[in-house]
């Protein structure tokens, strides 16, 4: 956690209106994923991610703006950093092996985890720190900072939640640095820093439907951070049913988009102007779009092709049936021709005016690891580890 600590104190954030900050780590070891690193780290500040490493490309490397110009002065400054998660990448590498022979489960997919972080209300000023170790998805042991004793919820931590346990100096170590140096550095961070981590842009808001029949799609784009709510309401009040939601996914410059879905099918027409979609932002800014059938995006207009759909099949038919009637005409015309008065007065009686030719049948064929001396080995006989203090 020192890693990351260090540089929150040469970044920050001016001050705003309360509310909930939180500084984190992340460390996952995987074992036998397919097309994922082995080892990967990040750091967030308030859940936006600012740092990473992973063992495929092996750096460590910021991955905000305020991050990229605190090294443009010397771009040597994270190799320490990159040297200290090669050390953490052994460690989990090493640990993960025990850990399957713990679980009895030595073949196949398993993904180890440690999270550590502190979190700070500055309104009430209230303080929580965590660290925590999951294997598989399940929890497999995490510090309870008031009792100063680490919890086993499953017997195989057991033996490490002793060894743990005896390490008294360590144990107060963690509780320093979750309660007092992390938040210290956190509020650091919010106070003296550049404004871009935590500004807030508003999304544009649009309504969209593929046909008469099809859902209605309330998407937002270009809101900033990602922790933001979108949601259909009927006469304010939420609705869960008939409802799709789609995944907050990135926008090239930055900034995220959003959906969800309103099956209307069997909404009377009478009854629309009672639904609205909801965007809610971090911090309780919103942004409310009534479900207006004029204001929806569509190429249908009350269950029949817009105009312009019409305009283009006409055309279309225009241009298809002037194509059909010229290959028709050349096919059969041979000029015009003299009458021949010998054939009008032919004894058989026949009309000699035009004579029919054989018609011919026509066819149209049609895609963060911090400054760590030693990571924890929560499976290993060895001492808790020291990485996560600022010894």
């Amino acid at each position: 956690m020192q890693l990351f600590l260090v540089l929150f104190f040469l970044l920050g954030i001016p001050s705003v209106a309360p509310e909930f900050h939180s500084l984190k780590a992340f460390y996952t070891g995987s074992s036998q994923v397919p097309n994922f690193p082995e080892f990967v780290a990040v750091g967030l500040f308030d859940e936006v991610q600012i740092v990473h490493y992973d063992s495929h490309t092996r750096r460590f490397v910021p991955k905000h703006d305020l991050l990229k110009k605190f090294s443009e002065g010397d771009p040597t400054q994270w190799n320490i950093f990159t040297q200290v998660l090669k050390g953490h990448q052994q460690w989990f590498r090493a640990n993960m092996e025990i850990l399957k022979q713990r679980f009895n489960q030595t073949q196949g997919v398993h993904v180890f985890q440690n999270m550590y972080g502190c979190e700070w209300d500055d309104e009430t000023g209230e303080l929580d720190g965590y660290n925590q170790y999951g294997f598989d998805g399940e929890d497999f042991i995490s510090l309870d900072l008031k009792t100063e004793t680490w919890i086993a919820p499953v017997r195989q931590a057991v033996f490490t939640k002793h060894q743990w346990d005896k390490d008294k100096a360590r144990l107060a170590g963690h509780k320093k640095d979750l309660l007092h140096v992390c938040p210290d550095w956190l509020k650091k961070f919010v106070k003296f820093g550049g404004s871009s981590l935590m500004r807030k842009d508003l999304p544009s808001v649009s309504l969209l439907q593929k046909t008469p029949s099809s859902p209605v799609t309330c998407h937002a784009t270009g809101f900033y951070p990602d922790r933001a709510d979108l949601f259909w309401q009927r006469d304010e009040e939420e609705l869960h049913e008939e409802v799709v939601r789609g995944e907050t996914l990135p926008n090239h410059d930055g900034s995220f988009q959003m959906s969800v879905d309103l099956d209307l099918s069997g909404v009377r027409d009478e009854d629309w102007g009672r639904y609205s979609c909801v965007f809610h932002l971090a911090g309780g800014q919103e942004v409310l779009t009534p479900l207006d059938r004029h204001a929806i995006r569509t190429n249908w207009r009350h269950g029949f092709p817009s105009a312009a759909v019409v305009s283009a099949v006409v055309a279309l038919l225009v241009l298809t049936g002037c194509f059909i009637g010229l290959i028709v005409w050349k096919r059969n015309w041979k000029g015009f021709r003299a009458t021949n008065t010998s054939e009008a007065s032919s004894s058989s009686g026949e009309d000699p005016a035009v004579k029919r030719g054989s018609s011919e049948e026509q066819s149209i064929l049609k895609t963060s690891a911090e400054n760590q001396e030693s990571k924890e080995a929560p499976v290993t006989e060895s001492d808790e580890p020291r990485g996560k203090r600022n010894d």
